[in-house]
């Protein structure tokens, strides 16, 4: 089948086959290529949409990016369930298998590296929101009496407002600390934006952790014991994902593209 290798991952080789109906980017299915001690999960994809100029266009296109974004986790999720996968950023393309076999041949030693350093890991996703509490929401808000009882009103909603990012700030502190000691590594993302994710409140944390597979029951139930608590404030837990945040480099290869 003619058109560009669209590469999802990096792995050791493996016995276990993918799931029989699991299809890529595109709908064409994985496929595997083996080089050395590694293997690339591929798919074929038409160079009408992926070569450099079209596919910089689609970046551009809301709807067509969330497609090729949930194929791409798709094949993703469905190694992770068999293997170690070590991600490749999205979007990521070969000429052919040449091209494809010479960069896995110059990062071999790298890949490597990172895929034992990973092995029997996954990642999880802890984020924490600050809402309104439920009773501040629900209070009427009184009309102002004058200019002075405006300015008053206004600066006991900013105090309150102050004091309980000041607490979801100490709590999201105290939380990633907790986690940090109890995973083999921790990585602290940005923010969330809402406008972007659709999630409700403020992002106070947005952190991953990398927890042993056989650990991730306990690391589960940490998370949930956080949950009860504090009003106004919301722990999501995501997981487990192939440890993207811990990936490092290998994760930006661009490829020889089109």
């Amino acid at each position: 089948m003619t058109g560009l290798r669209y590469v999802y991952a990096v792995c050791r080789p493996f016995d276990t086959p993918l799931q029989a109906q699991l299809t890529g980017v595109g709908g064409d299915p994985p496929r595997l290529l083996t080089h050395h001690g590694l293997v690339a999960v591929v798919s074929h994809v038409p160079e009408a949409d992926f070569a450099e100029e079209p596919l910089r266009a689609h970046l551009e296109d809301l709807d067509w990016l969330t497609a090729v974004a949930r194929a791409h986790q798709g094949v993703i999720d469905a190694l992770t369930t068999v293997t170690t996968p070590l991600p490749l950023r999205l979007g990521t393309v070969f000429r052919d298998d040449s091209g494809l076999r010479m960069m896995m041949e110059e990062r071999e030693e790298s890949f490597l590296r990172t895929l034992d350093r990973l092995a029997g890991r996954v990642e999880w996703g802890v984020k924490v929101f600050l809402e309104p509490v439920p009773e501040a929401r629900a209070e009427p808000e009184r009309k102002p009496a004058s200019g002075r009882d405006y300015l008053r009103q206004r600066s006991t909603r900013t105090k309150s407002h102050e004091e309980l990012w000041q607490k979801a700030e100490a709590f999201a502190t105290q939380l990633h600390e907790t986690l940090s000691a109890c995973a083999e590594d921790s990585r602290l993302h940005a923010p969330q934006n809402p406008t972007l994710s659709g999630a409700s409140g403020r992002n106070v944390l947005n952190a991953a952790y990398l927890v042993p597979r056989s650990e991730s029951e306990e690391f589960v139930e940490r998370v949930d014991r956080t949950k009860d608590g504090i009003p106004g404030i919301r722990v999501e837990l995501t997981g487990p994902w192939a440890a993207y945040s811990f990936a490092g480099e290998e994760t930006t290869t661009s490829g020889e593209g089109a």
